[in-house]
């Protein structure tokens, strides 16, 4: 099969070039660029952007340009537009319409029972990447970021929600904020917002959070952690607060998880002495304890606890032999 053993040989080429001087690099990789076949060009932007060749950059988006002609076709699962556009944000590439002409694309491919569209991680990368174009102001930025909000792609959304984040103003918190009250999303992209408010804000938007808790269902369980991800003495306060009105088995454990996870002494000290009573929550406190991956002298502590009864001193060996169940 020479169409093979020629597609083979390409991409050997290609891995010679780890250890051959830059200007090969450049020319071998130039080379590849120019190429047909798609997995080759994906494989040549990988390395260029490993090497850190900011001299092919022409080269690249010659290639970006010419893979967006009959698309489904020339670049079956976007492989090469993924990895160009992966190697131009590394670069810091700052012509936006490059990133703007990605975020708009969508490339239908068929699928058994109809066509998929393979473009989600593209218009992904490409809206992470339009932030760092300092030709945009922030409104323009924000403005041409909203449109994604409401793309079909689950895991595009949750970027955008990342990408608005890294705008990092009072109006991209102020975007979030609203994209999380409006709800009706997967719980990812909605933990992204109260992450992304979080961080933007600070402790100051614990409260604000908090409200998202009193659901109990999946999104209420991301906003605990984004709460716990603050590692603060606030952040425990309010999740312990949200303890004591939460009546649903699972999230009263997903609170507790959460505690244990803001790395606060008192909240260690606090799960520790649910345990330590055997309350309803002791065998969740311990667990969550455990799955935190604490210290020698924390571990030590909960042995002392739980000391004397069976049940839990089971559970404990337990955990500690699967500690990510």
């Amino acid at each position: 099969m020479p169409g093979k053993r020629k597609f083979e040989e390409q991409l050997a080429a290609l891995e010679a070039l780890r250890d051959a001087p830059e200007q090969t690099r450049i020319e071998g990789l130039r080379k590849a660029l120019a190429n047909r076949n798609n997995f080759v060009v994906a494989k040549a932007a990988d390395l260029a952007r490993t090497f850190q060749l900011t001299a092919l950059i022409a080269d690249l988006l010659a290639a970006f340009d010419r893979f967006f002609e009959n698309a489904d076709k020339n670049d079956p699962q976007c492989w090469a537009k993924n990895a160009i556009s992966r190697g131009l944000a590394a670069f810091e590439h700052q012509d936006a319409n490059v990133f703007l002409r990605g975020m708009k694309h969508i490339q239908m491919e068929p699928v058994w029972g109809g066509s998929s569209d393979t473009a989600g991680t593209l218009r992904a990368t490409c809206a992470l990447a339009l932030v760092q174009c300092r030709s945009l102001g922030e409104n323009e930025l924000l403005g041409d970021l909203i449109d994604l909000l409401g793309d079909t792609d689950k895991a595009v959304r949750t970027e955008v929600v990342r990408a608005i984040e890294m705008v990092n103003s009072p109006a991209a918190a102020l975007l979030l904020r609203e994209r999380a009250v409006l709800g009706k999303d997967e719980p990812e992209v909605l933990g992204a917002c109260y992450g992304g408010i979080l961080r933007i804000e600070g402790m100051k938007a614990i409260p604000w959070v908090s409200r998202f808790l009193t659901n109990g269902d999946d999104a209420a369980g991301e906003a605990a952690l984004a709460i716990a991800a603050t590692h603060s003495t606030e952040g425990f306060h309010a999740l312990r607060n949200a303890l004591q009105n939460a009546l649903d088995p699972w999230f009263r454990s997903v609170l507790l998880s959460a505690i244990a996870l803001t790395r606060q002494d008192a909240a260690l000290d606090f799960l520790l002495d649910l345990a330590g009573k055997d309350s309803r929550d002791a065998g969740d406190a311990l667990d969550a304890i455990v799955r935190a991956r604490p210290s020698d002298d924390i571990m030590l502590r909960l042995q002392k606890v739980v000391s004397g009864n069976v049940r839990l001193e089971r559970q404990l060996a337990m955990s500690r032999r699967n500690p990510s169940r």
